[in-house]
């Protein structure tokens, strides 16, 4: 059994964008020359998530973003704004409820996805970031 740890760096725009890191995280296995496991997707921090969806225009432009405003509205005032003087309480919940984690497997060196399944970073800071995003790579 192997652990590979492998980075992807991107630069984000603020509150809800989205980017495909599919290709990046297949890279990075193809990388580890491993066969089969799983690897684990990880973005350090608390404003931002790593999930799967279909990227598509309609669901990546204006879907996503709708129903994290109706769930979590960026512009309401919230109690973390008082502890540190920011603006980015609703980033924060929104990690929070989407996670900063997610793990997959694989089998010939291909990641098993659905056909219209793509993996996806989303910032939900109030302000564009530079990240790292870990892939951990554990199988054989």
């Amino acid at each position: 059994m192997n652990i590979i740890l492998k980075k992807i760096k991107i630069e984000t725009k603020p509150i809800c964008d989205l980017i495909d890191i599919t290709k990046d995280v297949k890279n990075a296995l193809a990388e580890t020359k491993l066969k089969d496991g799983i690897v684990c997707i990880h973005i350090p921090g608390s404003t931002a998530s790593i999930s799967t969806i279909e990227f598509e225009p309609g669901l990546v432009k204006t879907d996503v973003k709708q129903l994290m405003e109706q769930l979590i509205p960026y512009d309401r005032d919230y109690a973390h704004h008082q502890t540190w003087n920011d603006k980015n309480g609703a980033g924060h919940l929104r990690s929070f409820l989407l996670k900063t984690s997610l793990t997959i497997p694989f089998t010939n060196s291909e990641l098993i996805l659905g056909t219209w399944q793509q993996i996806v970073f989303i910032e939900f800071d109030e302000k564009p970031r530079s990240r790292t995003i870990y892939c951990q790579f554990i199988g054989k």
